[in-house]
């Protein structure tokens, strides 16, 4: 359908230095996706521009200059660490003769490599007809169609147009079929918020160990390595917390400065674990120099996706390659967690991690024991249903002692629902309520 140079596995990068800081990219960080692609490196072009030049993006002598290493090398795919025009992609193309690709593009095809799962693949496919939408060049006109009848003369559809009809028409079909599997995933969140188990999601650069982190958790077997976007597919675990119980530990895919927005339109479904969490477990590799600006791109891409003012804990992973950092919990003025210093990969201060999701999250539940009246089987049949009685007995009245947890918010609305009973129950008088509530 494109007609274009096929990219292969000899490589010829390009990276040029603006003086707009808010298109700089870090030319390690293209070295580092164009390894997890499994191309090797020929050679690598760096310039600086005030500005990108509208017809080769580098400037005619500079593009001469990426023609000629072309040739030198025998290289077969030119990467540029830099989004390109559709038209800047076809004048290089022409004048390299081979395949021209942007930053975006190989993202995508990186992403198009770890695609697992039927639900990812989709997610990958949507992504990327997306990005080759306004690339499409064939627009050949012997190939247009004569309608025919009196008074239906003239050409009919080109070529191009005919590939920009199927094309939107796989989109169609690709988000109708991501739909179904978005409403599957809220059935599963839905779920789980009946049974009231929190859902902690790990967020964090790409390559900040995740995954890895998941693993010691969970001891999962989820596919980690020392690559960009590792993790494509999300993966559920459940894990066990003292004094919480039960919690839900997400792994998603890491971000990425300058994300296209093409694939955070396509992994809504996937991001939809970020966005219904009670706690985002933001992972930083604290070894990685610039650990601060890939923590800004991290929160631009939360804040694009409505999950910014999820409550977060930092984690700061990879201490072991720090000298003189032992690990520890950094508490906040109001005793609440908000650092965890650890190593993942050699499980230090994994321990310490347990500690800071026990307390996070047990102060958004309601733990209290409940006296109540055997004629009152209203509010035991209630409790039964949220699953939040812990242990239970009869005292020598008959009363029935409950130990309950439950979250503060649902806490709060049976409690008004059923007039302030269950404050009574548990011994909290009026005004001590009120206190109580304006304290939380």
């Amino acid at each position: 359908m494109f007609d274009r140079y096929e990219a292969g596995e000899l490589a010829i990068l390009v990276h040029i230095d603006f003086a707009d800081d808010s298109t700089k990219e870090d030319i390690h960080e293209l070295q580092m996706l164009v390894t997890s692609a499994g191309v090797a490196v020929a050679d690598v072009l760096t310039g600086s521009r005030a500005a990108p030049h509208a017809k080769y993006f580098v400037g005619s002598g500079k593009a001469e200059e990426i023609a000629a290493l072309v040739r030198a090398h025998q290289a077969n795919v030119v990467i540029f660490n830099h989004s390109l025009s559709p038209s800047q992609e076809r004048n290089l193309e022409a004048l390299c003769q081979c395949r021209v690709l942007d930053r975006t593009g190989l993202i995508l095809d990186i992403f198009a490599q770890r695609a697992r799962t039927h639900e990812g693949k989709l997610q990958v496919e949507l992504a990327q007809l997306s990005h080759i939408a306004t690339r499409l060049i064939r627009g050949w006109t012997h190939l247009e169609r004569q309608k025919g009848g009196i008074g239906l003369r003239g050409p009919g559809e080109t070529q191009l147009e005919t590939d920009r009809r199927l094309l939107r028409a796989r989109i169609k079909t690709i988000q109708r079929r991501l739909v179904k599997v978005q409403k599957q995933r809220e059935q599963g969140r839905r779920a789980r918020k009946r049974n009231e188990i929190p859902t902690l999601s790990l967020v964090g650069y790409t390559n900040a160990g995740k995954s890895t982190l998941f693993n010691t958790i969970t001891d999962a077997n989820v596919y980690a390595a020392d690559q960009l976007f590792a993790t494509l597919d999300p993966t559920l675990r459940k894990i066990e917390l003292p004094d919480v119980g039960a919690a839900i530990l997400a792994d998603t895919v890491g971000f990425i400065r300058h994300l296209p927005h093409d694939l955070v339109a396509a992994f809504k479904a996937t991001l939809q674990e970020t966005q219904e969490a009670d706690l985002l477990l933001h992972v930083v590799d604290y070894a990685d120099d610039q650990y601060g600006d890939n923590m800004g791109q991290v929160n631009d891409v939360l804040n694009e996706i409505d999950a910014g003012d999820i409550p977060q804990l930092i984690i700061c992973n990879k201490i072991d390659r720090l000298e003189g950092v032992q690990p520890r919990i950094d508490y906040d003025d109001e005793g609440r967690p908000i650092r965890v210093w650890l190593s993942a990969q050699q499980g230090i201060g994994v321990d310490l991690l347990h500690i800071a999701l026990t307390e996070c999250l047990a102060q958004t539940m309601q733990i209290l024991t409940l006296n109540i009246p055997a004629t009152d089987g209203k509010i035991r049949s209630v409790l039964y249903e949220y699953n939040c009685i812990t242990e239970q007995h009869y005292d020598d009245a008959g009363n029935w002692v409950a130990a309950i947890r439950l979250p503060m918010t649902v806490w709060y609305q049976l409690d008004k629902r059923y007039e302030g009973a269950l404050s009574q129950y548990a011994g909290i008088a009026p005004q001590q309520e009120d206190d109580y509530l304006t304290d939380k």
